[in-house]
């Protein structure tokens, strides 16, 4: 297995108010969990489009004339394929959609306004015109087909996670980014969450020192406040899975922040039998997994993930050296799903803490805006010939973790060693 190796002062009292910039779904209407036309059906929560306190395509520039051509493969239960906005970048060309389903293919080709369709993605990787391809396939599939775009030679992206339960499929997937020398990135949404990247900046700008513990919840079973049909999935993958297999929203509280690692984990599952069946596909007997990690700062991390119906909502803190921050769920009074984020800590110098602007057009989308930033960090990536923000060493150890703390969970919260992934 490949390891990862691993000014002034001020009153405690002291806090930076970080202001609510929210989303806007500027040019695009939701469709279903996706964007992309209007429509009687439900949105799917953590696709809701806020209000937008601030423009977020302020201070941005254009910087090339080139158009990457981009496949996109994917239209199922979330319609991701059509959005993270692809079509809408004023440097990128959608040459070409597939989906399994000709239905969902052809859809997927008018929202993005395409002409060019394949039935699988196994038919479009040898096109030679295009340069990169979006996989919104099912979990099960995305470490394959992240493989076999590269092995065609063009730079890939994968909705989460990274891999689905296999270490051994993580080996061979980061074998496979080295070997080609393109761009991999995983669309991990709560990277580019406005709290989440605000506490980035602060930590690279030494705001909080060491962390010392961190917390981060997925909380997505059924809602008991909203009547929400159920999250179908390609062969059912989604129904009887370990909680911690679908780890990296949560995980990036630490990992996203901070670019470290999860070294050990002790994690403790829990069942509702009204919940799980008893003989689904995984052998899987736990509807939430509560994970408590060692970091690679000697630090702690509490993640928790759990498909119980109540609330639905990703949310988190960390706790510093040097000082402190909550964001999204937790306001003055205690109220939750809200943005009332705030820093508390020794360092009042600190840098711009907006998500760095896209184009005017793409909209921010779902997930707390995150969509337009993750398809414009892609991008930008491949321009300027540098890794995006979550490569493959990020992706893998936001998603591998998951899989040993499901393990420890197995075995009664025994303690476990996680593999480290290093480029």
């Amino acid at each position: 297995m490949n390891k990862r190796i691993t000014t002034q002062s001020s009153s405690r009292r002291d806090f930076i108010k970080i202001t609510s910039l929210g989303t806007a779904a500027l040019g695009l209407q939701q469709f279903g969990c996706s964007g992309g036309g209007k429509t009687t059906e439900p949105v799917i929560p953590g696709f809701e489009a806020a209000s937008a306190k601030r423009d977020p395509s302020e201070g941005w520039a254009p910087f090339s004339d080139r158009k990457l051509r981009v496949g996109l493969v994917g239209y199922g239960a979330c319609r991701f394929g059509a959005s993270f906005g692809f079509q809408d970048h004023p440097n990128v060309e959608v040459v070409a959609v597939s989906d399994l389903f000709p239905d969902r293919c052809a859809q997927l080709a008018k929202v993005t306004r395409c002409n060019k369709t394949f039935p699988s993605l196994e038919e479009m990787v040898k096109d030679d015109k295009i340069e990169a391809i979006f996989c919104a396939t099912d979990a099960p599939s995305h470490a394959r087909h992240a493989m076999e775009v590269l092995r065609h030679g063009k730079h890939v992206a994968v909705a989460v996670p990274a891999v689905f339960g296999s270490l051994e499929e993580a080996d061979e997937l980061l074998e496979a980014v080295k070997k080609s020398g393109l761009k991999y990135m995983m669309f991990e949404t709560s990277c580019f969450h406005e709290d989440i990247y605000a506490m980035r900046k602060i930590y690279k700008a030494g705001g909080f020192g060491k962390l010392v513990y961190t917390e981060g919840e997925y909380y997505h079973g059924p809602s008991l406040t909203k009547n929400e049909p159920p999250l179908g999935s390609y062969k059912n993958w989604r129904d009887g899975m370990p909680p911690q297999w679908y780890p990296t929203h949560s995980n990036a509280y630490y990992i996203g922040v901070t670019d470290g690692t999860f070294t050990e984990v002790s994690c403790i599952g829990t069942l509702r039998d009204s919940d799980q069946p008893a003989n689904n596909q995984y052998k899987n007997p736990f509807t939430s997994e509560i994970a408590l990690f060692r970091t690679d700062e000697g630090g702690i991390a509490r993640m928790a993930r759990t498909r119980t119906p109540g609330l639905v909502d990703v949310i988190g803190r960390v706790q510093g050296e040097k000082g402190f921050f909550y964001g999204k769920g937790e306001s003055d009074k205690g109220e939750i799903g809200t943005y009332n984020m705030k820093y508390v800590g020794y360092e009042k110098n600190l840098p711009d803490l907006n998500r760095p602007p896209i184009p005017p057009g793409v909209p921010p989308g779902g997930h707390d805006g995150s969509h337009g930033p993750l398809m414009n960090e892609f991008v930008l990536s491949i321009f300027e010939d540098r890794k995006p923000l979550v490569d493959i060493e990020m992706s893998l150890n936001l998603t591998v973790s998951g899989i040993i703390a499901h393990e420890s969970a197995l075995k009664g919260g025994e303690m476990m060693k996680i593999p480290q992934y290093k480029v």
